[in-house]
């Protein structure tokens, strides 16, 4: 093998020494030396160009090539600097590793030395990356000239993926292997190095928001404690240009119009495992809102109509920018309602320093007329294109329009599948043309989430979900939900096509096989295998439908000395139903709320054809709300669940049950009617449930991920019908359980552990103290 230094230590003959060559020497250049010499004639400082070339030294290239490279003509009158600018652009071309200029008498000798060329690229010492990740980022390749700068580019393209990938030590070496008829291999030798993690983020210059505070803003986050065993947050230079902005949009929505930036820094830890980030900040006074006004200069749109569009009641709130930025939307589909596709909406807002308040006037204003000419997906090595498109509400042709623009950036980082997304616009053939350039990183997809439990009634409780989010790169759903629990085993498949046709329609199916031993809790096993296909699709912008088809067969064997009511349910039953849920989703985010609503609504019909007959209803709210600067988040749900038979009576299979994930203190089925005389829980046809819970940090450090909770869950389960008679407790008692949470951010994922104490119980309930989940991506 063979090292190389950089340019600056290489010995080739300087273009600047080639000019003190030719300088004394005019010569005459011709069209290819395997013409014969003619003799060259001089005058002053300039002369006449012939045919007096030779070149020595070319094997692979042409002597004619070369010579239309120099672009020196016939009969040309030149002098040193023509020459000279020649000798430039044949190092230009890459070809040659050295050219030099020399007289010969009447002629002008051309020497040069070729660039050996390229047999083959390898790469050696990359695990994190492998070669396809690493080839597509540089530009040399087989069969092209090898030259020392394009490899060291090539060398620091490598470098800056390991960058973006977290580890900001990787070293690159490149090494050539020369071979016969001055041909090299090319290898790039590399040092991943270790993931950089950050150590400690820090902020100077907030007094309103705490550092926690602010570190949940950025996106850029601490090092768990766990992580040094496992994995770390890592360190993504690119990432401080968006924290900035994160900061900066953060404090503009809560009246702080005056807040910058100052610095954002980041440097090694003096053992090298680690970043310490730094940011100064200035505040700055809180503003309100003002006065709103709008200006409208497009022809053809009465300014009355975008005034009334406006909130009327936002005059004296605090000054929020997102809320400007919503209004600015709303004025532009407006327009486009009206039929003016290339209308701008420009918030112009103007500060009272001295009352600290901001009055806005809404300019409307005709644009430029500008169509969309392509549209570029780059960076989704394994997603497909289409995948992406479908989320950009344009084509070619379409007008140009900001708002769907900044609504395409949304939908895409709304899949889930890409760590990084960027849409940037550049002029196209014409000055009405655009390209709409989408840039995007791929993250990892999968997940694999565990689950433990213990009930005091039938121990502890395992769970396995494997998930891949965007199957082949076709943005499909695949999941596998394995759960096994003392003798019950759950084999739960699912695959979901989210959007059909390139449309917003899902389609899937779920197929399933329960082999369930509920003989602690209600003496009977039954095992279910099923089949459901549905079919999911919007309403509105927040509101989603989704219908189903469900077939399956039960077989529920119920044990001699059960109750007389589970007896009755002995023997197979085959259910035919159709069902649909419709969702109302509000939340501010869809992984961590801290404000909004979630609304859900579910209803099933069985009897087309099969045994069962009956309606089923499930509803539930759950909204979100935040104390002290989001340190406190609460959260309030309510639910509530039917089933009405029709004929033959509802079988245990088919009621609700209380407890567990739906009542914590209590196990599952923990709670509700109950055979006193057997113990065997029975279900119950009226379920209702309330859950208050709170979530806040106990006072450790930030780094530590720890985080504490609290909760209080209420619930009643009744309306079994008996008609057998025996001695059954249905009453519709409420059961309250309480008690404390404990969230620790691990490499994993979030590990949720929680302590529940019943408040109000019945003798015959089945208590369960602790509960633990965690989950993980690969």
């Amino acid at each position: 093998m063979k090292r190389f230094l950089s340019a600056r230590g290489l010995t080739h003959t300087t273009v600047a020494s080639v000019v003190l060559v030719i300088a004394s020497v005019l010569a005459s250049v011709g069209a290819s030396h395997a013409q014969a010499p003619q003799p060259v004639t001089t005058a002053g400082q300039n002369a006449l160009l012939g045919n007096a070339v030779i070149i020595q030294g070319n094997r692979r290239i042409e002597s004619g090539t070369i010579l239309s490279y120099m672009e020196l003509d016939a009969n040309q009158t030149i002098d040193g600097d023509t020459l000279n600018a020649a000798v430039r652009r044949l190092f230009d071309t890459g070809l040659f590793k050295d050219v030099q200029i020399t007289p010969a008498g009447n002629q002008l000798l051309v020497e040069v030395i070729e660039n050996p060329s390229i047999s083959q690229i390898a790469f050696e010492g990359n695990d994190a990356l492998n070669d396809e990740d690493l080839l597509p980022l540089i530009n040399l390749r087989p069969r092209l000239p090898f030259t020392v700068s394009a490899a060291e580019a090539d060398a620091q393209a490598i470098i800056e993926i390991y960058r973006r990938t977290g580890r900001y030590g990787a070293e690159v070496e490149p090494v050539i292997i020369e071979r016969s008829e001055n041909r090299v291999d090319l290898v790039f030798e590399i040092n991943e190095g270790e993931l950089t993690g950050v150590s400690g983020i820090t902020f100077t210059g907030n007094t309103v928001y705490s550092d926690r505070r602010l570190r949940g803003v950025i996106e850029t986050s601490e090092s768990s404690f766990l992580a040094s065993l496992l994995s770390s947050d890592v360190y993504d230079p690119d990432k401080l240009e968006l924290d900035k902005e994160l900061l900066r949009r953060y404090y503009f929505s809560r009246g702080y119009a005056d807040f910058t930036v100052l610095s954002a820094t980041a440097e090694l830890t003096p053992d090298r495992d680690g970043f310490l980030i730094s940011f100064n900040i200035s505040e700055g006074e809180p503003y309100a809102f003002g006065l709103f006004d709008v200006a409208v200069s497009a022809r053809g749109l009465d300014r009355n109509d975008f005034i009334d569009a406006i909130p009327d009641d936002l005059e004296g709130d605090l000054y929020d920018a997102t809320e400007i930025e919503e209004i600015a939307n709303s004025l532009t589909d407006l327009a486009g309602q009206r039929g003016f596709a290339f209308v701008q909406v420009r918030p112009r807002p103007v500060k009272n320093t001295e009352d600290r308040i901001i009055d806005v006037t809404f300019d409307i204003a005709e644009g430029p007329r500008v169509f969309i000419e392509r549209i570029d997906i780059e960076g989704n090595t394994q997603t497909l294109d289409r995948v992406v498109r479908r989320e950009i509400p344009l084509v070619e042709g379409d007008p140009f329009d900001t708002r769907k623009i900044r609504q395409a950036r949304t939908n895409i980082r709304g899949l889930g599948f890409f760590s990084a997304v960027e849409l940037t616009t550049e002029q196209g053939s014409t000055e009405d043309r655009a390209t709409l350039k989408v840039r995007v990183e791929e993250q990892s997809t999968g997940s694999l989430s565990f689950g433990l439990g213990f009930s005091t009634g039938s121990g502890p409780v395992g769970n396995i979900l494997v998930q891949e989010r965007n199957f082949l790169g076709r943005g499909q759903n695949v999941e596998l939900d394995i759960t096994a629990a003392g003798d019950t085993q759950v084999y739960d498949f699912s695959f979901t096509e989210p959007a059909f046709l390139d449309r917003d329609l899902a389609i899937g199916m779920r197929a399933f096989f329960v082999d369930d031993d509920r003989s602690d809790e209600s003496s009977f096993e039954v095992s279910e295998l099923g089949f459901s296909p549905f079919v999911a699709f919007p309403l509105s912008e927040h509101t989603r439908l989704s219908l189903r088809y469900d077939a399956n067969r039960q077989d529920i064997q119920v044990e001699p000395t059960a109750s007389a009511v589970l007896q009755a349910d002995d023997g197979d039953r085959i259910t035919s139903s159709v069902g649909y849920t419709i969702t109302h989703d509000r939340r501010n985010d869809r992984i961590e709320p801290t404000s909004g609503y979630f609304l859900r609504l579910s209803q099933d019909a069985a009897g087309l054809g099969g045994d069962a007959r009956y309606l089923s209803s499930v509803g539930s709210a759950k909204a979100w709300t935040s104390f002290f600067d989001e340190d406190i988040i609460a959260s309030v749900e309510v639910a509530g669940a039917a089933i009405f038979g029709f004929g033959d009576d509802i079988v245990v299979t088919e009621r609700f049950f209380l407890g567990g994930s739906n009542l914590r203190g209590f196990a599952d089925e923990g709670a509700g009617p109950v055979d006193t005389t057997t113990g065997d829980s029975l279900g119950g046809k009226y379920r209702m449930t309330s859950r208050l819970e709170l979530s806040f940090p106990i006072g450790l450090p930030e780094e530590f991920g720890i985080f504490g909770g609290a909760f209080v869950d209420a619930g009643t389960l009744f309306g079994l019908d008996n008609t057998l008679g025996g001695a059954i407790d249905d009453s519709s008692s409420f059961r309250v359980a309480a008690g404390a949470l404990l969230f620790i951010a691990t490499p994993f994922g979030p590990l949720e552990m929680s302590f529940g104490i019943p408040i109000l119980e019945e003798d015959t309930d089945d208590t369960e103290i602790f509960r633990l989940s965690i989950g993980t991506r690969f």
